[in-house]
């Protein structure tokens, strides 16, 4: 196949703009916020099962609490009427009976009422337990929103460049012979497709080429495409291949 040198150069361009466009494709689909979104969505799970642990523990003290608080107020409200029926009665035995209950009900009540500080101090720590999970999962939320919204405007950039590659790509794809460009569009499935000779190494693969192989491409005329022996993709000849 024959091309003037300066359309063999043209491959160059597309050389490189197909790797940019390799690499912004990437880009695209794999913005480098995604591993650790992933990381904190498991992690925001996990924290999320711990907040509702802790949530159903505070709540389970509030109810206790509650209880407690109930079971002091019936406590007192049998206690002041015991007093009051005992201020009233005449009846020594009636006397005694209640004054031995109110004394069991001051003792329960006392009971309840260390019940009542110690739920007081639990429910203190199970509040502030809660509270420190919450804040951990929002710190954990808003980082996945930031990092979401980094990886938004990741993949927008990645499309924004590859259309304007894209239209590169095109307008020297469009000056480039068809048959020539098709060739390159054959080998480039596999190799770069076409490299730069310099220093007695193929461009593409970076392969030194052999004595004999130099010597043959050094006999081709300009506009002869040559091919690498060790790739395949074409070897472009310029002032710098020293040839």
């Amino acid at each position: 196949m024959k091309a003037a040198p300066d359309d063999q150069r043209l491959l160059l361009d597309l050389v490189r703009i197909d790797l940019a466009l390799e690499r912004a494709e990437d880009a695209r689909k794999n913005p480098p916020q995604t591993a650790r979104v992933k990381e904190l969505i498991a992690q925001r799970n996990e924290q999320g099962r711990e907040l509702v642990l802790r949530t159903n523990e505070r709540d389970d003290r509030k109810t206790e609490l509650s209880r407690i608080e109930s079971d002091i107020e019936i406590a007192r409200k049998r206690r002041d009427r015991d007093r009051d029926r005992l201020n009233q009665t005449a009846i020594a035995r009636d006397a005694r009976a209640l004054e031995g209950e109110i004394e069991s009900l001051d003792t329960r009540i006392d009971g309840l009422e260390t019940r009542q500080l110690e739920l007081m101090e639990a429910l203190q720590e199970a509040e502030a337990a809660v509270a420190a999970q919450q804040a951990t999962l929002d710190e954990t939320t808003a980082e996945g929103q930031r990092l979401s919204a980094e990886g938004k405007t990741a993949v927008k950039q990645a499309n924004d460049e590859i259309a304007a590659l894209t239209r590169d790509r095109e307008a020297i794809a469009s000056r480039t012979p068809d048959d020539l460009l098709a060739d390159y569009m054959r080998i480039a499935r596999r190799t770069p497709g076409a490299g730069l000779f310099q220093h007695g190494t193929c461009g593409g693969c970076r392969m030194a080429i052999s004595p004999r192989d130099l010597a043959a491409l050094k006999a081709l005329a300009d506009d002869e495409v040559a091919h690498c022996p060790e790739c395949g993709c074409i070897i472009v000849r310029t002032a710098e291949s020293g040839l």
